[in-house]
């Protein structure tokens, strides 16, 4: 007879971790096994990794996934290992090998390949992926052995470094560092660089090291979060402002607090500007993101009182939110 599970009691908690996912989970699979340790009543992340890949994994709680959104926009950097020589069905070590071929490019080709990669580029998103065509992931179609027409995306390459490679052996391959813009699939980079190469390949590695402005050596990992007490858990977290960085900051007084959260444009002598992360003067706290307007603050995504008194009461430096100021 099995034994009956815990129920676990969720509660409120709001803010980032920044999780460097291990190999073989899927990045749901990942978040909610954090979501589980912090007993978190809301969770979601900032973009996905593939099982395959580890690293840099932004998880949002509470308050913070109101603005997940906007780190979907940022610039990401990986350190991947491109197979050559053996070409599978998915792009990487997960999927069958399909063909192989002899590997007889030289450094030189290595370099001037790479060279042609930089900048903008035209990728066509690979069917193991979970872009969704007609409401349904590109993966379905690929499991059920059908191919579908799909558009080429532009999307940049910033940097594309060789940090190490071997072209003779048994296991000829290539280990690149790539600084790129959203929605690049580094799989199919590896995969395109591996065919003007004229040998083909596969990842057989791939590791996010950046992801905006947080990096690898931020992270904790599932087995760092597992060995912590309750409190050092929470205190794992990053608060949510870090998901707005670059932001212009405009703090309000408690009359205009009270208003602002309640969805009113408010006026000041603000210069205009698309990105405004706006604070609450006494006690500091973040009450949401607007854009300033012809001299008027309005509102976009709001917390809500009692996600900033939540806050509040789980920063050491607690201040009861006055009355009139929500």
């Amino acid at each position: 007879m099995n034994a009956p599970r815990t129920r676990v009691q969720r509660r409120p908690v709001h803010g980032v971790l920044l999780l460097d996912k291990p190999l073989g989970l899927s990045s749901n699979q990942a978040l909610q096994k954090a979501k589980w340790l912090l007993r978190a009543e809301k969770a979601g992340h900032t973009g996905t990794l593939d099982p395959l890949a580890t690293g840099v994994l932004p998880l949002c709680f509470g308050a913070a996934t109101k603005f997940s959104q906007q780190h979907l926009d940022a610039d990401k950097t990986y350190e991947t290992t491109v197979r050559l020589g053996l070409k599978t069905s998915t792009a990487d070590a997960e999927g069958d090998v399909i063909a192989v071929r002899e590997v007889s490019c030289t450094a030189g080709m290595v370099v001037e390949v790479l060279d042609r990669f930089i900048g903008p580029i035209s990728q066509v998103p690979p069917m193991h992926s979970a872009l969704k065509k007609d409401g349904k992931a590109l993966y379905e179609y690929a499991r059920q052995g059908e191919t579908v027409e799909r558009e080429a995306r532009n999307v940049v390459i910033y940097d594309l470094d060789l940090l190490d490679m071997q072209l003779q052996g048994d296991a000829p391959f290539l280990r690149l560092r790539v600084r790129c813009s959203k929605g690049t699939y580094i799989r199919t980079l590896g995969e395109d660089i591996a065919e003007a190469l004229g040998c083909g390949g596969h990842l057989s590695a791939l590791r996010r090291v950046i992801t905006g402005p947080f990096d690898a050596s931020q992270c904790v990992t599932l087995q760092d979060l597992e060995a912590m007490d309750e409190a050092k858990r929470l205190g794992a977290l990053l608060p949510v402002a870090v998901l707005l960085p670059g932001y212009t900051e405009v703090s309000l007084d408690s009359d205009s607090t009270g208003r602002f959260l309640s969805g009113v444009r408010r006026h000041g002598p603000w210069v205009d500007c698309d990105q405004v992360a706006v604070y609450g003067e006494h006690p500091r706290a973040l009450l949401g993101t607007a854009m300033v307007s012809g001299g008027e603050l309005v509102p976009g995504r709001l917390l809500s009182p009692m996600e900033i008194q939540q806050i509040l009461e789980s920063s050491p430096a607690f201040e009861p939110l006055l009355a009139e100021q929500v």
